[in-house]
C-alpha cells in the first residue's frame, strides 16, 4: 500500500519532527542505544528526534504520548514500543490527532491485532512496525553451540552434546521467540539433548547460581557438559563466572553463546571465553529512521510489507574487528545511514552487519 504522493510532498518540504517514547530507564543501555541510533539516523536524515523516557513507568509512557498528540506543533511522526501492552490509548490519541504512528521493537500481539486490526486499516495513521526476527536469532545461536561441540568433539559418555539453555522468562514474546528458536534447532539435531530449560529473569547472578546447581548435578551424573545457550548477554556472563567458579575453561571445556553485542560481551569473544553474541537489534532505532524518512519522501516500506522483520547477526572473534569500535564508543554517527534508503526499490531493505560495516565512515569522518 504506497503512501499518497499529495502527502509526501507536503511532508518532504520541512524537516521532519519525531517524538519516540522510550520504555527503558535513563541508563538502561539497551534502550539509550536505540535512542542514540535513532538521532544518528535522524542527524543524517534531516529528521529532528525527541526523546521521552518512561522509565519503565507505563503510565508515565501513556501520559507522555499522550501529551505529545496533544501539542500545538504536532510531531510528524511518533515512534511507540507496546512494553506491558501500554501502548493502545497513544495509538488511539495519535490516531484522533493525526499524528502518523511506527511501532518499534513490541508490536501489537494477541488479541490485541483483533481489537485494533491491520496497520492503515481501522486506524489509518498506524503505520506498520519494525521488529526482529529473535527466533531465528536463537536458532542460529544453538546451531552454532552445537557446530562448536561437534568439532571439539565434546560429546559425553553416551555419545550425546549436552546443553543447558538459560531463558530470559516464560511469558514475554522476545523471550518466548528467542526459546522457540532454540527448540527448533534442537529439534533437527538429533545427536543434542537439552538438559535443562531453566529461567533466569535476564540477570547475570540468577543464571551463574542455575549454572553453578546445573554443573554440580551434571558432575553427578558423570555428564560431559558441551555448551550453554543463554537468552541474553548478562545471563551468558553469569554463566562464564559459573562455569569459571567449577574449575572448567569456557571456550574450550565448553562453548557459551548470548545475545545482545555488549561490550562486555565482546571481550569475552575477544579472550576466547564466549562463542559469539548475536543481536544489533538495537540498531531499530536508526532503522525506523530510515523507513520514516523514506515514507515521507514517497517510497512506501509497506510496499512490501507493514510489518518490517530485522535479522539480527553473530558477532564471532571473526567479525569483531568490524564492529568492535562501533559498539564501543557508540560511534554510531560513523553510520552513513542515506546508504540503508531503499528509494530505488521501496519496500526491501538490507540491514545486515554486512551492510553495516560496508556503510561505516572512517573515525571522525563526516
Amino acid at each position: 500500500m504506497a503512501a499518497p504522493r499529495a502527502q509526501s510532498a507536503e511532508i518532504r518540504s520541512q524537516r521532519l519532527n519525531v517524538v519516540f517514547l522510550n520504555p527503558g530507564k535513563t541508563g538502561e543501555v539497551f534502550w539509550d542505544m536505540v535512542s542514540a541510533t535513532m538521532k544518528a539516523a535522524g542527524a543524517r536524515l534531516d529528521m529532528s528526534v525527541e526523546v521521552l523516557t518512561a522509565e519503565r513507568n507505563f503510565r508515565r509512557m501513556q501520559e507522555l504520548g499522550i501529551a505529545a498528540t496533544s501539542r500545538t506543533r504536532k510531531p510528524d511522526f511518533l515512534v511507540l514500543v507496546n512494553e506491558e501492552s501500554a501502548a493502545f490509548p497513544i495509538l488511539e490519541a495519535a490516531e484522533a490527532a493525526g499524528i502518523k504512528t511506527l511501532m518499534l521493537s513490541n508490536p501489537f500481539v494477541g488479541a490485541e491485532v483483533e481489537r485494533i486490526g491491520p496497520p492503515r486499516h481501522n486506524y489509518k495513521m498506524y503505520l506498520g512496525d519494525i521488529t526482529t526476527d529473535l527466533e531465528a536469532a536463537g536458532a542460529r545461536m544453538a546451531d552454532a553451540l552445537f557446530d562448536a561441540a561437534r568439532a571439539g568433539r565434546s560429546q559425553s559418555e553416551d555419545g550425546k552434546i549436552h546443553i543447558l539453555a538459560i531463558g530470559g522468562d516464560e511469558t514475554t514474546p522476545s523471550s518466548i521467540e528467542r526459546n522457540n528458536g532454540l527448540a527448533r534447532a534442537a529439534a533437527k539435531a538429533p545427536d543434542v539433548v537439552i538438559d535443562r530449560m531453566l529461567f533466569a529473569n535476564w540477570t547475570a547472578s540468577e543464571a551463574e547460581r542455575i549454572t553453578t546447581n546445573y554443573l554440580a548435578w551434571a558432575s553427578r551424573k558423570n555428564i560431559r557438559v558441551a555448551g550453554i545457550w543463554a537468552g541474553n548477554d548478562p545471563m551468558a556472563l553469569g554463566a562464564l563466572k559459573a562455569v569459571s567458579a567449577a574449575h572448567l575453561q569456557p571456550g574450550k571445556d565448553l562453548q557459551v553463546v548470548g545475545l545482545n553485542w555488549s561490550m562486555d560481551a565482546l571481550r569475552e569473544i575477544e579472550a576466547g571465553r564466549l562463542l559469539l553474541t548475536d543481536g544489533g537489534h538495537f540498531l531499530l532505532g536508526g532503522w525506523s529512521m530510515v523507513l520514516l524518512r523514506d515514507y515521507a519522501d514517497g517510497c512506501d516500506f509497506a510496499t512490501n510489507t507493514p510489518h518490517v522483520k530485522l535479522k539480527t547477526s553473530a558477532i564471532t572473534r571473526a567479525n569483531l574487528s568490524s564492529v568492535n569500535d562501533l559498539v564501543r564508543d557508540r560511534a554510531f554517527d560513523r553510520i552513513d545511514f542515506q546508504r540503508f534508503r531503499a528509494t530505488a526499490k521501496c519496500g526491501f531493505y538490507d540491514f545486515s552487519v554486512e551492510a553495516l560495516v560496508r556503510s561505516l565512515l572512517p573515525a571522525g569522518g563526516g
